[in-house]
């Protein structure tokens, strides 16, 4: 069964958490501290600057009420410029997937409230993998038959993590911000691109490592978690790399946008070029389950019909999963 690819989209709110402003909350870090470490210049955030700076985000409970996104509001917006790239109508639509590693709600899912601001009427559900989300929705609809599907089908990942930030902790809020990727996929109607090998992988044993509570604060273990991503990283390219690289081909790297400094290792420890590694955690800082789909989305201009990219994500779960995105036809 072949999963056809017609777009990717990806917002982020408008509110920059600059390392300026980082700074002026005297945590103990300014841009130098930050951009050797973790190499972000600036991240999203659905929160008033001035809220953060007034309360540090020390209750996550009214962080909720204070957003000025939902976690669905920033699915709608990626999922509009999604289903614009693919030139179909809304009623093209047959079904929405959603997915965040934090949600704004249990009930209803998050699938349901992008629907609903869609316009959309259709079966909606959500499958949550932290930051692998959209890397498993891509393996589960590649795991069914495609009769069982309709002819498109609406893909919408979310996270709006800074609203569980301790912004008194400078090893966390360092880190996070805010956005949202798209895709409109098909197993009946052929796109620009297509998706091979997709997989999906698990350590249950080390899911406490990344940890983020119904009304508290996110936590992980820092260290162990960029030593997980980098090595997990480095196999699922090589898994990609070994069964879908051509050699007639140009092979580009997007991954799990944990920082800049474990994304330029595990892209040096490949041999990948720099030119083909492509990231935005530089400007818009870890996004988590949108991270490695909204750069695709940020580059879906420059793509052309020679091109293949190997996604990977890690996350919490622990998880690590990947896939090929194979263009092959002009995008309209």
């Amino acid at each position: 069964m072949t999963l056809h690819v017609h777009s990717f989209g990806h917002f982020h709110p408008e509110n920059a958490v600059t390392n300026k402003f980082l700074k002026e909350l005297d945590i103990g870090t300014d841009d130098k501290w930050i951009q050797e470490r973790v190499g972000i210049a600036s991240r999203r955030t659905v929160l008033p600057l001035e809220y953060i700076k007034e309360t540090k985000n020390s209750d996550v409970r009214a962080a909720t009420e204070a957003a000025e996104y939902t976690t669905s509001d920033l699915g709608v917006k990626a999922s509009e410029l999604a289903i614009k790239r693919a030139g179909i109508s809304l009623s093209d639509i047959g079904m929405v997937i959603g997915g965040s590693s934090a949600p704004n709600s249990v009930t209803p899912a998050d699938a349901a409230l992008v629907a609903k601001g869609l316009g959309l009427e259709v079966p909606c559900f959500d499958v949550n993998s932290a930051c692998t989300t959209f890397l498993v929705h891509m393996h589960l609809l590649n795991l069914m038959k495609p009769e069982a599907l309709p002819p498109f089908v609406l893909i919408s990942v979310q996270d709006a993590i800074t609203q569980c930030l301790d912004y008194s902790d400078r090893t966390s809020c360092v880190l996070f911000g805010d956005g949202a990727a798209a895709a409109v996929v098909s197993t009946r109607e052929p796109g620009c691109a297509e998706i091979l090998g997709t997989d999906i992988s698990s350590n249950p044993g080390g899911c406490e490592s990344v940890w983020v509570p119904r009304t508290g604060h996110f936590s992980q273990d820092g260290r162990n978690v960029q030593m997980f991503a980098i090595k997990k990283s480095q196999r699922e390219f090589r898994r990609v790399a070994d069964a879908h690289a051509r050699e007639d081909r140009q092979l580009h790297f997007v991954g799990h946008q944990v920082n800049l400094g474990a994304l330029t290792t595990i892209a040096q420890r490949c041999g990948i070029p720099e030119e083909r590694h492509h990231y935005n955690v530089d400007q818009y800082g870890n996004t988590c389950a949108p991270g490695c789909a909204s750069v695709v989305s940020q580059k879906w201009d420059d793509m052309g019909v020679q091109d293949d990219v190997a996604m990977v994500g890690v996350g919490g779960g622990l998880t690590w999963a990947g896939y090929m995105l194979r263009f092959g036809k002009t995008k309209s």
